[in-house]
């Protein structure tokens, strides 16, 4: 998966925004990206004790951009059009005060064109990297929502990579038919992004019937929404897991379905399903689980666990740089 994206981005080289330019991990994770030679980071932090950190920690960051709010030229010019996209909801000031900030100095980095992604999270809360992102980038024109999903990577005995799809298992809690509808079209264009043709399950406790409930009515509302609104996409929807993922179960489940027994794809009813079934991959399949992925917005922008190591950070900016639109 990693050679895909890798392959991509050397074709088109881009620049990534690290908003803790002074953390360890952000530095080894840079200092192994510059290596590469497809990826510049941008490290915001104040110059000096960005420099300082890395030579203690032993990480050669010659050829990363380091940008500091307090000296960064065009401050004013960021300012003035913070305040323009904020429309009276924050004032001069405030916006000055928020962009001394690294999580909203980035965002707007990304937002003038100075960067084409953003990495955060290392430090700052989920949240913290979100809102920013929600009221500068904001979300797509349609889109109404921000979502996420997971890419789950396993070798097969062939050695060739299993690659599966999960969302949304970080962001909406109990979404609604609509919203469902937008984060299984989003998880298929993010899926097409890492070489995975997707083949969409709407996941419940009932397939094509067999059981009753609100939460199987709005998961089989979702995927007629998506055939109508997207009908190149393949999916099928009530479906149980082991229909989705076992042919002999979908032979006698559902025999003409063009996804069960197939599926690639998965969208979960709520954020308690979506962040317990990928976990289960990752701990019981012995997948790797790369997320969550933010979808729905503008520019490529994705949260870090703050508990994430070094490696964790430099996939995850491969993963987010490789998000951008040719």
């Amino acid at each position: 998966m990693f050679d895909f994206l890798i392959h991509k981005l050397k074709a088109h080289p881009r620049k990534i925004v690290f908003t803790e330019g002074t953390d360890p991990r952000i530095l080894e994770a840079s200092a192994r990206l510059l290596s590469g030679t497809f990826l510049t980071p941008v490290l915001v932090g104040d110059t000096a004790a960005v420099k300082a950190a890395a030579e203690s920690e032993g990480f050669n960051v010659r050829g990363a951009e380091i940008l500091d709010p307090a000296t960064f030229p065009e401050m004013d010019k960021m300012v003035s059009e913070m305040v323009a996209l904020r429309k009276g909801k924050m004032s001069e000031e405030d916006c000055r005060k928020a962009l001394s900030k690294g999580n909203y100095f980035g965002t707007m980095l990304v937002k003038m064109g100075y960067a084409d992604a953003l990495l955060g999270g290392a430090t700052y809360s989920t949240a913290d990297t979100v809102r920013p992102a929600l009221q500068l980038i904001k979300t797509k024109p349609g889109n109404k929502v921000v979502s996420s999903c997971f890419i789950l990577v396993r070798q097969s005995a062939t050695g060739e990579n299993e690659v599966l799809a999960m969302g949304d298992c970080a962001i909406n809690i109990t979404p609604n038919a609509e919203e469902l509808c937008e984060i299984a079209i989003e998880t298929a264009a993010t899926a097409k992004t890492f070489g995975i043709d997707p083949k969409i399950a709407m996941l419940s406790y009932s397939t094509h019937g067999s059981g009753k409930g609100p939460d199987v009515d709005k998961m089989r509302e979702a995927a007629a929404l998506v055939q109508e609104r997207a009908p190149q996409i393949a999916i099928d929807g009530e479906l149980q897991f082991d229909a989705a993922v076992a042919p002999r179960v979908a032979h006698t489940k559902c025999p003409d379905s063009p996804v069960a027994g197939h599926a690639n794809t998965f969208i979960f009813p709520d954020i308690n399903a979506g962040n317990i079934g990928y976990k289960i991959a990752q701990r019981l399949g012995n997948f790797e689980a790369y997320g969550p992925v933010l979808q729905g917005l503008n520019a490529p922008i994705n949260d870090l666990s703050r508990g994430c190591n070094a490696l964790e950070v430099y996939s995850m900016a491969i993963i987010t740089a490789g998000l951008c639109e040719d």
